[in-house]
C-alpha cells in the first residue's frame, strides 16, 4: 500500500454539529466522508471501503451497535476499524461496543488532541495490515499474484460468469525443461528464469481483470474472465511467444536452444464448466498435450 496515498476516515453521527467538528477535525490529513444516520454510514462503507470508521452508538433507526454488526457481517466491511465516538460512558457500554467488535471507543465531549492520536494509530495498523494482505497474496519469488490470490479470485470470476453468461478463460502455462535447467545453470539463474517469465505474462495480460500467478515451481497460470477460447488461444501465443524471444540459453531443451514454454487454454461458459476445479483440469489436460505434441506450443482443444 502507497504511504503517499491519503487514507479515508468515515464519521457516522446524527449531530450534524458532531459530524462538522470531526470532520473540520480531520481533513487536514484524511479524506473524511461523513453519514447522517446508519443506513447510509452503511452505504458509504460499502461503496468507499474506508479505512477507518468513527461511529455514534445513539442514533434514529440504526443504532451503533446494529451498524457495527453489520459491518462485521459483510465481508467487504468486516476489517474495517471502528471507533465508537458516544456520550455512553458506563463501563458496561464500553465493554459491550469492544465485545461487538469495535476496535476503540471514545467518550464525548472528546478532546481533539485525544481523537486525532487514536484515529492515526487505527489508521497506522489498517495501513500495516493492508501492507500484510498484499505480501500474502503475492509470490515472494516473482512479485506476481500467488496461488492463494489466483484461487480466491477464479472463485470471485466463475461465480461472475456464471450469472453474466459471458464465460472466461484460463491458461495453463509450464517452463520447459526447467528442471534440465536448474541442473545445469544453477537454481540461482532458474530463479531468474522465472522472474523473467512472471514479468513477460504479467505485462501481457492488458485489461485490469486479466490476471498472472505463480500456480506453483516453474508453471503459471493466466484468468482472462470474458474471454472466449479464440481470444484466449491468441493471447496465449502471444504470451509464449514472448516468452521465446527473451532469448535465454538453454543448452539441455530439446525444443529449441533457448527457454520456452508449453501452455494449456481452457474456455467455460456453462455452469458446468465454469467450476474452478473442472476448468484446470482441462487445462491440465492440455498442456500435457501441448507437451507430448512437442513443446514449445499452445494447445486449446482435446
Amino acid at each position: 500500500m502507497d504511504s503517499n496515498v491519503r487514507q479515508t476516515v468515515l464519521v457516522v453521527d446524527d449531530s450534524a454539529l458532531n459530524r462538522h467538528m470531526l470532520t473540520d477535525l480531520l481533513r487536514s490529513d484524511y479524506t473524511v466522508l461523513d453519514a447522517r444516520d446508519g443506513e447510509q454510514g452503511l452505504a458509504l462503507a460499502r461503496e468507499h471501503q474506508p479505512d477507518l470508521i468513527l461511529l455514534d452508538v445513539v442514533m434514529p433507526g440504526l443504532d451503533g451497535h446494529e451498524v457495527l454488526h453489520r459491518l462485521k457481517a459483510d465481508r467487504r466491511t468486516a476489517v474495517i476499524g471502528v471507533i465508537f465516538i458516544t456520550g455512553l460512558n458506563s463501563a458496561a457500554e464500553e465493554e459491550r461496543g469492544l465485545r461487538g467488535g469495535a476496535s476503540d471507543y471514545v467518550v464525548k465531549p472528546f478532546h481533539a488532541a485525544v481523537v486525532r492520536a487514536r484515529v492515526a494509530l487505527h489508521l497506522q495498523l489498517a495501513r500495516q495490515r493492508r501492507m500484510l494482505e498484499q505480501l500474502a497474496r503475492v509470490d515472494g519469488l516473482t512479485e506476481i499474484a500467488n496461488r492463494r490470490c489466483f484461487d480466491d479470485t477464479l472463485a470471485t470470476e466463475t461465480a461472475r460468469a456464471c450469472r453474466s453468461g459471458r464465460g472466461l478463460s484460463v491458461a495453463l502455462v509450464d517452463v520447459d525443461f526447467f528442471k534440465q535447467y536448474n541442473d545445469h545453470y544453477g537454481h540461482a539463474r532458474g530463479d531468474g528464469v522465472l522472474r523473467q517469465v512472471a514479468r513477460t505474462l504479467s505485462s501481457g495480460m492488458r485489461r485490469p481483470a486479466d490476471m498472472a500467478a505463480r500456480y506453483g515451481g516453474e508453471e503459471f497460470v493466466l484468468l482472462m474472465p470474458e474471454t472466449d477460447l479464440a481470444g484466449a488461444l491468441l493471447c496465449a501465443d502471444r504470451m509464449r511467444h514472448g516468452i521465446e524471444l527473451l532469448a535465454i540459453a538453454h543448452a539441455w531443451s530439446d525444443v529449441a536452444p533457448c527457454v520456452t514454454v508449453s501452455v494449456g487454454v481452457m474456455h467455460g461458459s456453462s455452469v458446468d464448466e465454469l467450476c474452478g476445479e473442472s476448468l484446470l483440469l482441462q487445462a491440465d489436460r492440455r498442456l500435457y498435450a501441448a507437451k507430448r505434441a512437442g513443446r514449445n506450443r499452445v494447445v486449446g482443444h482435446d
